[in-house]
């Protein structure tokens, strides 16, 4: 089994900064139990707040699927709705 790294790029709109940090914040402990997780962290930008970049590592793509329908993940979609301006997942392999 591969393991799989996900870095994460999520900018806020202007206006809905707090709120979108807020519903990251409500991700890390329930993605942290999720099966397969082995580290899940979140950063902000230090010169533009609205940027936050979530930092994963799962035993494998199949167990990192399976969190991305996870209600937890569901309750953030619909919790920043139009919040969000820009969003990109990029699966990475480590190796070195």
């Amino acid at each position: 089994m591969t393991k799989l790294t996900i870095v994460a790029n999520i900018t806020a709109t202007s206006d809905q900064v707090e709120l979108v940090k807020s519903e990251l914040e409500k991700l890390m402990a329930p993605s942290r139990a999720d099966k397969g997780c082995m580290q899940y962290d979140l950063h902000q930008d230090n010169e533009n707040p609205a940027h936050f970049m979530m930092y994963e590592n799962w035993e494998s793509r199949e167990l990192w699927q399976d969190h991305m329908s996870a209600p937890a993940l569901e309750a953030f979609k619909k919790a920043t709705e139009g919040a969000i301006e820009s969003l990109s997942l990029n699966e990475m392999t480590h190796i070195a």
